[in-house]
């Protein structure tokens, strides 16, 4: 076996030492001593990592030719979608999220409904028979059965044999579950470890270069919903997506936190079934389902998730607050940006709301951090603080600033042209937006101030 060389070195201030200790002499932080590669034989003895064959060295960059070459097609639209595409060849993607959330069953049904790519599923948390009775369960429910040949499923997490299964079998996808199983055999660390998460996906890395085998790699996250590991595993892969949703809810977001070869704007949307994870054509239709009279307190929003126009429909509950401390509740909201509106309208617009119970919601279980849902929310307020429904043909788009004035948002045009798709007849927005087109069958209402829209509202 090639010879290796370690050191511990300090996740705090980088002090290297030849073993472990529970606390850096030089920093005095206790746990910060992590195992690191520091030298192999077998690395200087032979050739780097090399481009096909070609040994690496020093071009000018006119004198590299342009490879623009066709990225591998995948029959799931949202997840090409999200990498730009299409996989590129050679790339690896990180896909991270909460246990649960469907990681796994989109990698599965992925290799599953792909037979034109050949697909390496290697499982270090279940075993053969755990993935089969989910593929079976994921295939079934569509009507199908699980296919002959296409799917490859191998247990183990031992990298170097890995890599020899990969050699062998000459797969045109590699799907790693998870990367926080795998070890090597060059390190001492147990799995899952900073060195081992590390120190694997390194070598995956080169691997996949080497090779142009595209690999996705499912991470673990941590309680505050980062991914597990070192920030320097983000950083040597291609693209992460993060997997967002409630698990109470039956929708999935797959947002592109770093993209190399496409836009990070892109988002996937999901519906989570008994048959596996079903892409959301018109998630707009789906969100504000059936057209009916709607209550008061009740406001459609048009927003933006990534470069897709969205319609989002805001409820809001407004009531006398029974104990002494009235109470704010968001879901799906920023509690800080809702509270900072009740100020607008208490302070600008002469509400008084200090002593109401305000509870907010956004339907579907999605969450919106873009501002322009701002108009929304504060019409959805006063309607149901003045108990009168919202007329239901009305949309509204627009960010309020904390003088109650009315600001523009980008791509005013997506979210006209979304509203009028849907039927409705009439868009509030902001009077500020420019070089906006004659859309047929939507009125654009222009507005500057809140106090502007609560006229055109309730008089």
């Amino acid at each position: 076996m090639a010879k290796v060389r370690s050191q511990y070195v300090c996740q705090n201030c980088g002090t290297a030492t030849p073993q472990w200790l529970g606390q850096c002499p030089s920093c005095k932080e206790w746990n910060s001593l992590v195992e690191e590669v520091r030298d192999r034989t077998v690395e200087k003895q032979g050739t780097p990592l090399s481009v096909k064959g070609r040994q690496p060295r020093p071009i000018p960059i006119h004198e590299i030719p342009a490879q623009d070459g066709p990225r591998i097609r995948l029959n799931d639209r949202e997840l090409a979608r999200v990498l730009g595409g299409g996989l590129v060849p050679g790339s690896i993607t990180l896909i991270g999220g909460e246990p649960g959330i469907g990681k796994s069953t989109l990698l599965l049904q992925t290799a599953l409904r792909n037979p034109h790519l050949r697909t390496l599923y290697v499982s270090g948390e279940e075993s053969e028979h755990q993935v089969r009775m989910r593929a079976e369960r994921l295939e079934l429910g569509t009507g199908g059965k699980v296919p002959e040949e296409g799917c490859y499923i191998l247990t183990e997490t031992n990298t170097q044999n890995i890599f020899k299964h990969i050699e062998a079998l000459r797969p045109g996808l590699v799907v790693i579950d998870s990367v926080q199983t795998l070890h090597t055999a060059t390190l001492e660390a147990s799995p899952g470890s900073v060195g081992q998460v590390r120190e694997c996906t390194a070598e995956l890395m080169r691997f996949a270069k080497a090779t142009d085998t595209p690999m996705v790699l499912i991470g673990h996250i941590t309680k505050d919903g980062f991914i597990a590991g070192p920030k320097v595993l983000e950083h040597m892969v291609d693209c992460v997506l993060q997997f967002e949703g409630d698990r109470d809810h039956a929708y999935r977001l797959l947002r592109p936190l770093k993209n190399r070869f496409g836009s990070t704007n892109e988002l996937g949307i999901y519906e989570m079934q008994g048959s596996g994870l079903i892409a959301v054509e018109d998630p707009s239709q789906v969100l504000l389902g059936e057209r009916r009279e709607r209550p008061s307190g009740v406001a459609v929003s048009a927003t933006l998730e990534g470069q897709r126009p969205l319609l989002i429909e805001v409820q809001a509950l407004v009531s006398s607050a029974v104990y002494g401390t009235p109470q704010r509740s968001a879901t799906g909201f920023d509690l800080r940006r809702l509270n900072m509106l009740l100020a607008v309208l208490e302070k600008r617009c002469g509400f008084r709301l200090g002593q109401k119970d305000v509870f907010l919601n956004l339907a579907g279980g999605f969450r919106v951090e873009e501002p322009a849902i701002d108009l929304a929310v504060v019409c959805a307020i006063l309607s149901s603080n003045a108990d009168i429904a919202i007329p239901m043909d009305l949309v509204f788009c627009g960010e309020v600033g904390l003088s109650g004035e009315i600001r523009p948002v980008t791509r005013t045009e997506q979210r006209i042209a979304e509203a009028a798709k849907l039927g409705f007849t009439r868009i509030f927005i902001p009077s500020g937006s420019k070089g906006l087109p004659n859309v047929k069958g939507i009125e654009l209402v222009p507005v500057g101030m809140v106090n502007e829209v609560l006229g055109h509202l309730f008089g």
